[in-house]
């Protein structure tokens, strides 16, 4: 047993006991994110240990989260999922914060994938950062806000970063509307979980999921501003939305050739005719 924990990235005391994970456990389940779809169950069930089975994100676009779920803030407050919508598109990273590890790797990864976008959280969007451990207090909610907006260091951070604990059913029924699975293991006494972000419409629809710790700086804006209808971003964004899709089975954008095409054949067609326009116009003879 202790040598297949080890296999499995469990870290083991002398007598046998799993004190926490390890990476190759992170790795595993970062892998999970990417394969949590329930037509991969099956395959997964047979490659993988006991511990992993069952554990993954399962893609739910366009569901509805529900917005009367009741949680607290990291002041102790009640408030509701609908307090954070009707306006900007949102983040949702769905951690614990007394994880010894992968989590504490996501929300870095998360927090570095915002410093390079150039949208401004607070301002066009906001991040609602969740446990799924009913245990978590407000206080470990204020300690986590406070040390990652100090860390991101963009003014306005505050007011649109929200750390959230919640009971036992407000987070079971949001973790099942996101296709979140995961399990706690008592013996380790940590829970098991993949890792991964999801991007909400304004209206709390679910726009688009991010797999793994870190999340391509491109593929995140490009996320945002579908998620806001086009009501964020550049015109060069608009124009990427055209030339990418969004691929549910990686979670990533690719570059669509034939838009691609379509692009460039434009472009030439315009080239052609202007070079066409200002040939034309040298040959006219002067007016006397």
């Amino acid at each position: 047993m202790a040598a297949a924990n080890q296999r499995f990235g469990l870290c083991v005391r002398g007598d046998g006991q799993r004190l926490a994970y390890g990476p190759w456990l992170v790795l595993l389940l970062g892998v999970l994110a990417a394969h949590g779809a329930s037509d991969a169950r099956a395959d997964n069930a047979k490659v993988l240990p006991p511990l992993l089975q069952g554990i993954g994100i399962d893609q739910k676009l366009n569901e509805q989260i529900p917005l009367g779920l009741q949680f607290r803030d990291e002041t102790g407050k009640t408030v509701t999922l609908g307090d954070y919508f009707g306006k900007k598109p949102v983040i949702l990273s769905l951690v614990y914060f007394d994880c010894p590890m992968l989590c504490t790797m996501a929300e870095n990864g998360l927090l570095h994938s915002l410093q390079e976008v150039k949208f401004s959280v607070g301002n066009q969007f906001d991040v609602l950062t969740v446990s799924f451990d009913p245990h978590d207090t407000a206080e470990l909610a204020a300690a986590k806000k406070a040390v990652y907006v100090g860390l991101y260091g963009r003014k306005g951070a505050e007011r649109g970063w929200h750390f959230l604990t919640g009971d036992e059913a407000s987070i079971e029924r949001l973790t099942e509307a996101v296709g979140f699975r995961y399990r706690y293991d008592a013996q380790a006494k940590q829970f098991v979980h993949a890792t991964g972000i999801m991007l909400l419409t304004p209206q709390g629809k679910i726009a688009r999921y991010f797999y793994g710790i870190y999340y391509p700086s491109r593929d995140l804006r490009l996320g945002l501003v579908e998620a806001s209808a086009n009501k964020i971003g550049s015109p060069v964004d608009e124009v990427l939305l055209f030339c990418c899709r969004y691929d549910p089975a990686t979670g990533k954008y690719g570059v669509m050739i034939s838009r691609l095409l379509q692009i460039s054949g434009l472009m030439t067609v315009l080239s052609i005719g202007g070079l066409v326009l200002a040939l034309s116009r040298s040959r006219q003879p002067a007016s006397s």
